[in-house]
């Protein structure tokens, strides 16, 4: 068993990193304070050919795999969650349903800027009433004639409003027993995206409600055949979830990273903190705890790529990670004191945007009734 990662896959892990210290750092807490989405760094990304990791060049894409992807969004995260969540969200809900499902005229359409970053890819499956309980989903859409009509609300959703947006995928019931996929492009009459949520963290990204209302697509619009919206639905959650997991570790690590820094920097007693026993242990806790999440998330990714089933490692890793980066967060702030309560601090935005990867992509509720259910339970 080999641990150690391709050349080519740690080149682009030190790129990543490079780019997050160099290029994100510098603006984070900037953007955070006025919640201002990262344009100039998105289109960076994207001319770097980031946005579109996984997929291969045929179809616009960079032809990496789900480690390579895995650990750019975890070294962004380690700077800054809001930009991770962006690239995140545009990958693994945004154009993985239109490479997965999608026609070839669908894929020829939305893929190639997709991929290049040049326009932004959303998921459309939280309401009111149907989060957790997916399949509660109240959005209808009518075949009339050749178009579908679609009125509903969704609601969390990342990516659908800003000057780059392209489509939303939503779901929609097609029949009184049936969900199925729509593809929504922005713009379309009848689709409106709602003002900003107000967050507790993730503030420079783009977050925010949808609604239709009379809206109508053509039915060639259908993303897979009819009906199947549930199955694909879930498939994309899986790895959506991978995703969500790096972000995880990567905020748990540079929580520690900060943490890190500042115990070696601050003096009590006449010698820097990192020397006392208490802050060595949450330390030395926090390394080991972030390396053993490390390799359930890097194991998930391989499973996907071998082509194997990876839904019970995904969740596995997406339930580890999420509490890890919370713990990890609240540690950091408690070993800066006073200090990690400002916001100043990379470390006070970092426990603000920890709790959401507890929730987002599947509560950890949710990853514990998956993990059951592949035990057996």
């Amino acid at each position: 068993m080999d641990f150690d990662l391709p050349d080519e896959t740690e080149l682009l892990r030190r790129t990543v990193r490079d780019f997050a210290v160099q290029e994100v750092a510098p603006v984070a807490e900037e953007l955070d304070r006025e919640k201002r989405f990262p344009y100039e760094i998105v289109a960076r990304m994207g001319e770097l050919g980031w946005m579109g990791i996984p997929f291969p060049e045929e179809v616009g894409g960079a032809g990496g795999t789900t480690l390579q992807y895995a650990l750019a969004v975890e070294e962004l995260t380690r700077v800054d969650s809001s930009v991770a969540i962006t690239m995140c969200a545009h990958t693994s809900l945004g154009t993985q349903p239109v490479y997965l499902f999608g026609t070839p005229e669908q894929k020829e359409r939305y893929l190639p800027e997709l991929c290049a970053g040049t326009k932004l890819g959303a998921f459309g499956l939280t309401e009111p009433e149907a989060g957790s309980d997916a399949g509660n989903t109240r959005t209808r859409a009518v075949l009339d004639g050749s178009e579908w009509v679609i009125d509903g609300a969704k609601q969390f959703i990342t990516n659908a409003g800003t000057e780059i947006s392209g489509h939303v995928c939503i779901t929609a019931r097609t029949g009184e027993d049936e969900i199925s996929n729509l593809l929504v492009d922005n713009g379309t009459p009848g689709y409106e995206q709602g003002q900003p949520y107000r967050k507790m963290g993730w503030n420079a990204s783009d977050t925010r409600p949808l609604t239709f209302d009379g809206c109508r697509v053509p039915e060639e619009n259908l993303l897979g055949p009819r009906g199947q919206g549930f199955r694909q639905f879930l498939h994309i959650l899986d790895i959506g979830r991978i995703g969500v997991a790096a972000m995880g570790v990567g905020l748990a690590q540079g929580a520690l990273d900060e943490a890190l820094a500042y115990a070696r920097e601050r003096r009590a007693f006449g010698q820097p903190i990192s020397k006392f026993q208490a802050i060595q242990t949450k330390l030395a806790d926090m390394a080991t705890e972030i390396e053993a999440a490390r390799l359930l998330v890097y194991k998930a990714a391989y499973l996907k790529d071998e082509g194997r089933n990876f839904t019970l490692t995904a969740a596995q890793a997406k339930l580890k990670t999420g509490r890890l980066a919370v713990r990890c967060a609240e540690e950091a702030v408690q070993i800066h004191g006073g200090y990690g309560y400002i916001e100043e601090y990379p470390v006070c935005r970092f426990y603000r945007d920890a709790k959401i990867l507890t929730i987002g992509e599947g509560t950890d509720e949710i990853q514990q009734m998956v993990i059951a259910r592949a035990l057996g339970a």
